[in-house]
């Protein structure tokens, strides 16, 4: 990606954004994050992990760090450039800091719940 090159669904290729539609829409919470829940690889998506774990979340989790085409064509998908990146429920809910903040008013619970 060029500097100053907007991220757009719009720019992937159809066949990987079925595929990212699909990897979304499968389970309930899914969390796009480097490494995975045992050993996550960085400190951002460990914390992500330990919000949904004190919930007793149900997740399934994808390594951007083993998958280039997750981990780049994620990017265009969800128009959010860094990771983790949660969804609940086929919507892309955020990053760590939306997640930190949810956590703290109370929407990640409901988020949850929904």
């Amino acid at each position: 990606m060029q500097f100053g090159q907007e991220l757009s669904k719009e720019t992937l290729p159809e066949e990987l954004k079925k595929r990212f539609d699909e990897i979304t829409s499968k389970d309930k919470v899914v969390l796009f994050m480097k490494g995975n829940r045992q050993m996550p690889q960085c400190g951002f998506s460990d914390t992500v992990v330990k919000v949904l774990n004190f919930h007793e979340a149900e997740y399934q989790t994808y390594d951007v760090l083993s998958d280039p085409e997750i981990r780049s064509g994620m990017k265009s998908y969800s128009e959010w450039a860094t990771f983790p990146q949660l969804y609940i429920n086929s919507e892309f809910i955020g990053g760590c800091d939306i997640i930190m903040e949810m956590q703290e008013n109370g929407e990640m619970a409901t988020a949850l719940k929904a």
